[in-house]
């Protein structure tokens, strides 16, 4: 069963909780989204309401996938740019489908979901991400039409002796 998915979905304790649960399920399953596990729920939280200021400010907006119980099985967020010269493209972040999910398709759902919503969205030519090197997720981001554009080496620090590249990658939206 595919999952369906929804952008600014109506917000309430449910769905924080099932993206908090989803981030620390993904982070401790090994995915590159910011942490090194492991992670608790709360140790997600403050990034979550970053996240969370930022939409109620008018600046990101989220994409959630659900499965087949109503569960959060996926997410991105959609930033857009508030420097004047860049309003044109935005960024994508904290892209994260449930490690129980993984091997279904539903990652490329998830890109082929946020790439429509970015062109619903008025001015915007184009989305960038940036991904954490060695993971192979830069592979997959390919897969789905995004092009390397930049790369920081050594920029993301793992642990101790154990440093990835920070690589960004850009989707032209072709209106």
């Amino acid at each position: 069963m595919a999952l369906t998915f929804e952008l600014d979905p109506t917000f309430d304790r449910t769905l924080r909780d099932g993206i908090a649960e989803l981030w620390a399920d993904v982070s401790n399953a090994g995915g590159a989204v910011g942490f090194v596990p492991p992670v608790t729920t709360e140790d997600i939280r403050p990034d979550l309401v970053k996240h969370l200021v930022a939409m109620a400010e008018g600046r990101t907006r989220l994409l959630i996938g659900r499965d087949g119980d109503g569960t959060v099985a996926a997410t991105a967020f959609l930033t857009l740019n508030t420097h004047r010269l860049m309003t044109h493209w935005l960024w994508l972040y904290t892209v994260m489908v449930h490690p129980r999910h993984q091997g279904k398709g539903y990652g490329r759902d998830l890109m082929d979901a946020a790439a429509r919503a970015a062109r619903g969205i008025e001015g915007i030519e184009a989305v960038r991400l940036t991904c954490r090197g060695g993971t192979g997720v830069d592979r997959f981001y390919a897969s789905c039409g995004y092009k390397e554009v930049g790369r920081v080496p050594d920029a993301i620090r793992v642990a101790d002796g154990d440093d990835r590249d920070d690589i960004v990658m850009l989707l032209p939206l072709g209106h």
